[in-house]
């Protein structure tokens, strides 16, 4: 028994060859998971970079460090100095070193300041109430995720080049959701650089977002409208973070709620992955995406990004009152329902 599962651990090998040096050094390098029930359904190979693993639990402890260490080299702060941002939740976890989420942020030491949720052109929305608190502080910045470049950058040189050297160069697709822009972007073009266009870098929707239309339109912006049980995905504006790579992303389509809550569970049951909202409908979309791209007998390689683990939503995803609220207990199948354990 021992011998075998000694011979299964040697073919894995490690994400890195050495130890690391704290927080910061353990920052990337998670795994790509092969989705094999989802992929052999489909007859496609679907992909999940495993962005949970980072030490601070989602994919923005890569934005977090890149804008740190940016703002460090220009000289913008010195040790000791004060961090703002304005978020949803997942990038002040990373920068730091739903209820859980600043539950887990004052935990980590942050200062949280909850705000209303009012559009961009507000004064009162919370990316100009970050920026305008840090003008107060000595010795402070305020990161600016959504329009700091440096977000998308820490993706072009990390993100993109993992996912190249895991798939040995041999993907078709590359397809997520938005908030910042980032991680599609600076994922999206090293990929799309180093295949010479091979690799098609799409964009996935949550409803409420303008970004399906901004692109299928050819760049028109319309209102937003209607919203998603989703966090930290979707915008009414380009950022410009995704404004570095927008005209080259191949398309894009909306995923309804439905069809993420469905996935979060079929994750679960199927795979063993405890996954957030946003990382289902980045799943739901590489399978539609694996789908597009396939003819015929040819099976298509796509590859998409777990942001995070669902313990942050789980008071929600897992409740029966709160799905019933939100119209999306008839989401789950009836054989899954069974994880719906909180009342």
């Amino acid at each position: 028994m021992f011998a075998g599962l000694r011979v299964a651990a040697s073919r894995r090998g490690f994400a890195t060859a050495s130890t690391v040096n704290g927080f910061t050094e353990a920052v990337g390098n998670t795994p790509l998971i092969y989705l094999k029930t989802l992929s052999e359904q489909i007859g496609s190979k679907i992909y999940g970079k495993a962005e949970f693993q980072n030490p601070g639990g989602s994919v923005k402890d890569r934005a977090a460090l890149g804008v740190v260490r940016n703002a460090e080299e220009k000289g913008l702060i010195k040790p000791g100095g004060t961090v703002v941002e304005g978020t949803a939740g997942n990038t002040g976890i990373g920068l730091a070193h739903s209820q859980e989420k600043i539950d887990l942020l004052q935990m980590l030491g942050a200062d949280v300041r909850p705000v209303p949720a009012v559009a961009y052109d507000n004064p009162l929305n919370y990316n100009h109430q970050a920026r305008d608190y840090a003008l107060t502080l000595e010795n402070g910045i305020w990161t600016d995720q959504f329009d700091n470049t440096a977000n998308a950058y820490a993706h072009y040189t990390s993100t993109g080049p993992e996912i190249w050297e895991q798939t040995q160069g041999d993907l078709d697709g590359f397809i997520c959701a938005t908030g910042t822009g980032g991680t599609l972007a600076g994922t999206g073009k090293y990929l799309k650089e180093k295949s010479g266009g091979k690799t098609q870098i799409w964009l996935a929707d949550p409803p409420g977002s303008v970004l399906t239309s901004y692109i299928r339109s050819g760049g028109k912006l319309t209102e937003r409208s209607g919203s998603s049980i989703t966090e930290g995905i979707g915008q009414g504006r380009v950022t410009q973070n995704l404004d570095t790579f927008v005209n080259e992303i191949s398309g894009a389509f909306t995923v309804p709620d439905e069809k993420s809550i469905a996935m979060v569970y079929e994750l679960l049951h199927t795979e063993g992955l405890y996954l957030g909202a946003s990382s289902a409908l980045n799943v739901v979309a590489a399978v539609e995406l694996a789908q597009k791209l396939g003819k015929g007998t040819l099976r298509s390689k796509v590859a998409t990004i777990l942001c995070d683990g669902a313990y942050r939503y789980q008071s929600r995803l897992f409740s029966k009152a709160w799905l019933k609220s939100k119209g999306l207990e008839d989401a789950i199948p009836p054989n899954l329902k069974k994880y719906a354990v909180l009342d």
